[in-house]
């Protein structure tokens, strides 16, 4: 599942090493990208449909099958927000916020310094007038807590909109059995692409485990 702003296609390299694993494989295009209809990005808030909504495609060509999910930055995030989280076999969150509100602070203090915090706020407040968004619904932090299958927390070390520490804070709420990669020199950018053979050895050795 990809990440905002982006769509399907990005997820393609993944598909096909997983594919070559001897995996069936699918991505989507969540509500607002690529080819499917929408107006409006939710942050996981109604994306979380549509990632429910894959999950169901895929149990009903693959019934009796282990299912698992690999959802980048918005993508981690609607498999856990919604109604969810969805009832994947095994999840990997990439990049993923632990709430909107720190999401945005970080956004903001990434160009502005400490002025950004003053910013934050009126965003909040703005967004949810003009959206309907709930902060206190876009906290996948709570939502990780709930998870009944094994997860793999990974993010940049050098990631300026999900901070190091608010992934091991994300990662901390998790229940066992789980794992967490602290990728060196990545910043908020597609991980797989930076660590290549890695990614992929220890992807496959997690899913090799667990599903």
């Amino acid at each position: 599942m990809h990440g905002v702003r982006a769509n399907r296609l990005a997820m393609i390299a993944r598909m096909r090493f997983l594919n070559e694993a001897g995996y069936s494989v699918a991505a989507i295009d969540f509500r607002a990208h690529g080819e499917s209809t929408g107006d409006k990005i939710t942050f996981g808030q109604e994306e979380s449909a549509d990632a429910a909504a894959a999950l169901s495609y895929m149990r009903e060509k693959l019934p009796g099958r282990k299912i698992a999910v690999i959802g980048q930055s918005l993508g981690g995030a609607a498999a856990l927000l919604g109604q969810g989280p969805i009832t994947a076999d095994a999840f990997v969150l990439e990049s993923v916020y632990p709430d909107i509100g720190r999401a945005i602070d970080d956004r903001l203090t990434a160009p502005f310094g400490p002025l950004g915090h003053l910013v934050t706020p009126a965003l909040l407040v703005v967004g949810r007038t003009m959206t309907g968004l709930d902060p206190a619904f876009l906290r996948p932090i709570d939502r990780i807590e709930k998870l009944r299958a094994p997860v793999f927390v990974i993010s940049g070390v050098r990631d300026p909109n999900t901070h190091i520490d608010e992934a091991r804070e994300l990662f901390a709420r998790a229940p066992e059995p789980k794992a967490f990669w602290a990728v060196e020199g990545v910043g908020h950018e597609d991980i797989y692409f930076r660590t290549n053979a890695e990614y992929r050895e220890r992807i496959q050795g997690f899913f090799g485990k667990h599903l």
